[in-house]
């Protein structure tokens, strides 16, 4: 019942994939296969707008970012099961698919579930055009935290604020399953590095946002116990 309560809301479900790698041998073998299985497949399943990205300034090998979305849990939990009964995925992806043990397609893959927010149900692709992304992550001391941070971005505004100031927002989402819980995860994208400063430092001045920041009850103290931003550029087959 939950579950089609949440279907007909509209809001996607996001499964957001970080692998780690060894090397550029392992790098290209999983981009290829996003690029010539896992996002065919996965868009002739529904599932469109597949992001694939890579570290702006990684520390030694980059990690690839993978952001699938999902119109319902259901979907989620029937896409293995569909791709591996997929005969064009499983010829296009074999290299990536049956890599030996000796020489792994990637050395682990963390994901982690996301829910969209209620006022950002739908994942915004922006422009095609030269970008930088921004994946930011805010853990909460508690639970209670985490869901006052929602009521913040939703109810009180501060997602409009990011839309409004044109940092051009891809997804907003809460985790549901994932490392760090709880938690909620949102990217952003911007020109360069000189268009981030000018955007979070008119963010930073912005009247609304001044008078949320002042509620006592969303104070960031309270509602946020660490922040993670990671800068990512999307690979050549990335669909966002």
């Amino acid at each position: 019942m939950a579950a089609n309560n949440l279907k007909n809301t509209g809001r996607e479900f996001y499964e957001l994939r970080v692998y780690t790698l060894k090397n550029e041998q392992q790098q290209k073998l999983v981009e290829d296969h996003f690029k010539n299985a896992a996002i065919p497949a996965l868009n002739r399943l529904g599932s469109k707008n597949i992001g694939v990205f890579t570290e702006l300034k990684p520390a030694g090998q980059t990690r690839v970012y993978v952001l699938i979305p999902y119109h319902s849990l259901a979907d989620f939990l029937s896409v293995q099961e569909k791709l591996f009964s997929d005969p064009v995925y499983l010829e296009k992806g074999a290299a990536y698919l049956n890599a030996p043990a000796t020489e792994p397609a990637y050395e682990r893959i963390e994901s982690s579930l996301l829910l969209a927010f209620t006022h950002s149900p739908n994942l915004a692709v922006p422009a095609q055009k030269q970008r930088i992304f921004e994946l930011r992550r805010y853990e909460h001391a508690s639970e209670a935290a985490g869901k006052k941070k929602l009521e913040m971005f939703n109810e009180a505004g501060e997602a409009d604020i990011f839309k409004r100031l044109g940092f051009n927002p891809v997804f907003f989402g809460e985790t549901l399953i994932g490392e760090k819980r709880p938690n909620l995860v949102y990217m952003v994208t911007f020109d360069d590095m000189q268009a981030h400063d000018r955007h979070w430092k008119a963010f930073g001045g912005d009247p609304e946002w001044q008078k949320i920041r002042a509620v006592p009850d969303y104070a960031d103290a309270k509602l946020v116990s660490h922040i993670t931003s990671t800068f990512l550029v999307p690979a050549s087959c990335s669909q966002i």
